[in-house]
């Protein structure tokens, strides 16, 4: 286990800083941490493969349960240290999928891991070959290829993905009524759907006309556990693209305020006043073309 000790072996990594809890008497982290660190990554690996865990494996049949997981140790992490958690699928089996992992202090390495999985039936945890489409992803995602991809189309072609996007977020997680969620502009609007390799729609926008060379984004969707990577961004960035290929000169849009930043990182700049809009604080948004 002592390849893949330099930061330049992964294109995965995951920060997080080490807190007071985690350090034992002799002021360093307890080593029992350490897994706990590379596997918290884990779950970030799989928001980077686009893949919402837990819809995912029940797609694929499987689950995956850890068989082995080694730790090296090379060096000591102390109180409030910024780590790079890095990780890497470095094989895949006939049912088993074998990961790396390289804990680093900026480019130093301290701790090495190993965590061998299989894939496995939840229902009687009897192992079965790992999915070829899964394999495939992993694949793709080491090899710095796009995991997933946008779509723009009608409601008749993209209305039952992105609706199901729009239900989860907007009725089940906001609880907005749904009676306020779908309206007469679904039948026109372009939409716009992110999927990602299993075919699961995992964001969605859509663009209406707004004023005299004005279009108008809304209903942005992103699936609550892929939040933060780079989905949204796309489908509205999509969206853009329709509007300016049709002449709008601007797109404006009614922005929820604890989403401000994120549209203002993208371009846009607030308009007016803050709102309500289904009981929950907006404010108007807009980007010239």
């Amino acid at each position: 286990m002592t390849e893949n000790t330099r930061r330049s072996d992964y294109r995965f990594f995951h920060r997080l800083r080490v807190r007071w809890a985690e350090v034992d008497m002799q002021k360093i982290v307890f080593n029992a941490h350490y897994l706990m660190y590379f596997d918290t990554a884990m779950s970030d690996y799989w928001r980077a493969l686009a893949l919402p865990y837990e819809d995912s494996m029940h797609a694929l049949g499987g689950d995956l349960y850890v068989r082995k997981a080694t730790i090296e140790f090379q060096a000591s992490a102390r109180v409030d240290d910024v780590l790079d958690v890095a990780m890497k699928c470095v094989r895949v089996g006939n049912s088993s999928i074998v990961f790396h992992g390289g804990l680093f202090r900026g480019d130093d390495f301290l701790v090495g891991c190993e965590l061998v999985y299989v894939f496995a039936d939840p229902a009687t945890q009897t192992s079965k070959p790992v999915p070829a489409l899964l394999r495939e992803i992993f694949k793709a995602f080491e090899a710095g290829e796009a995991l997933a991809e946008v779509r723009t189309g009608n409601w008749a072609e993209l209305g039952e993905g992105a609706g199901a996007v729009r239900r989860s977020v907007f009725i089940e997680e906001q609880r907005i009524p749904k009676e306020l969620e779908w309206d007469e502009h679904d039948e026109s609007a372009v939409h716009a759907v992110a999927r990602n390799r299993l075919g699961q729609v995992i964001a969605t926008g859509r663009l209406v006309q707004g004023g005299p060379g004005q279009g108008r984004i809304g209903r942005m969707a992103v699936h609550r556990v892929l939040r933060g990577g780079g989905h949204g961004a796309a489908v509205l960035r999509a969206l853009e693209e329709v509007a300016k290929a049709r002449g709008d000169r601007e797109v404006t849009l009614h922005a929820q305020r604890s989403a401000e930043t994120f549209y203002t990182r993208l371009g846009y700049m607030p308009h007016g006043e803050p709102f309500e809009e289904a009981g929950i604080a907006h404010i108007e948004m807009r980007r010239a073309l």
